[in-house]
């Protein structure tokens, strides 16, 4: 048994990868604070015996005796990672320094939670792992691009001054049931108006492309890489199928049966154009390709969200 130690594990991915461990015979200690997180994603599991629920905020440092660590605490939405800026980065860079230290003291494997935002509005199509990125540093989203690239150099740094075992992945588009219905990013926010019958919001043309990874496809993959022997650079984690918002808006207005009207808006700043990873790595690798379709996917959350809508009583 292994004792694993993952952040943010009352939040959308942390809840369903606790529950992986736990399945797969791990001792699980969930830290959250409860920005983003939600309790309520873990209530099926509060008493399971092997998992222990823990409520901190990763800006202060933590003694624990753990074996393997997921750092997957941040706000990953542009509408809560820009609700408090300065907390988004010095969860990144603080919390990654104190994960780190903890790691190193312990002699734990870690696993950096890093995303494709680090990439920026890529220059590059589709972005392999050895691009840099076309990052704005100063922009309204850089709280969160440039702290997740942050983490990514602390992680290095470790790793070569410290010996630290060290595992990067860059996650890309990721949804599916516990997403939290406020949560802004394009899928909830389609289905949610589609359920409600209210406008689908887009921006811009609709003609921006981004690739969507169904939840349990990259719970899979971050188990891989976390348990893979060798550290060979950051990883990307996405489905590298391809699709323009305009296209996911038809298709949730298809399988939501909606007559939600589209409405167009302007563009925020600095939103990408293009985002697919290039998955060769991760194939290579850790045999890892995700297995469910785009329409499988939100077939599987839509009924989450139908859920989560109903009225109470």
């Amino acid at each position: 048994m292994t004792r694993v130690l993952v952040t943010g594990g009352a939040g959308f991915i942390g809840s369903h990868l606790v529950e992986c461990l736990l399945k797969q015979g791990h001792e699980v200690i969930s830290l959250d604070n409860y920005f983003t997180g939600s309790k309520d994603n873990l209530l099926h599991l509060r008493d399971h015996p092997c998992l222990e629920i823990i409520r901190h905020d990763l800006v202060n440092p933590i003694m624990l005796e753990v074996d393997q660590i997921y750092n997957l605490a941040c706000p990953a939405s542009p509408v809560h990672y820009q609700y408090n800026p300065v907390k988004t980065i010095k969860t990144n860079v603080l919390g990654t320094l104190y994960m780190l230290g903890l790691a190193k003291r312990v002699k734990a494997r870690i696993l950096q939670a890093s995303t494709s935002e680090i990439y920026g509005d890529p220059t590059v199509h589709p972005q392999t792992e050895n691009y840099w990125g076309n990052v704005n540093c100063v922009g309204i989203r850089s709280c969160y691009d440039e702290g997740k690239r942050v983490a990514e150099t602390l992680m290095m740094d470790y790793h070569r001054q410290n010996q630290v075992e060290i595992r990067i992945a860059r996650i890309f588009n990721t949804y599916g049931p516990r997403m939290a219905i406020n949560d802004g990013r394009v899928i909830s926010n389609f289905i949610v108006q589609a359920l409600t019958g209210q406008e689908l919001t887009i921006y811009g043309q609709g003609l921006q492309t981004r690739s969507f990874c169904y939840v349990s496809d990259l719970v899979e993959g971050l188990v891989r890489l976390m348990n893979y022997e060798t550290f060979e650079g950051p990883v990307n984690l996405g489905n590298p199928e391809e699709f323009t918002i305009l296209e996911l808006a038809q298709k949730i207005l298809e399988l939501t049966r909606s007559k939600s009207p589209l409405v167009f808006k302007p563009l925020p700043q600095d939103d990408p154009q293009q985002r697919c990873p290039d998955i060769s790595k991760a194939q290579a690798q850790l045999g890892w390709c995700p297995t469910i379709t785009l329409s499988e996917g939100l077939n599987a959350t839509i009924p989450y969200f139908a859920d989560k809508l109903k009225p109470c009583g």
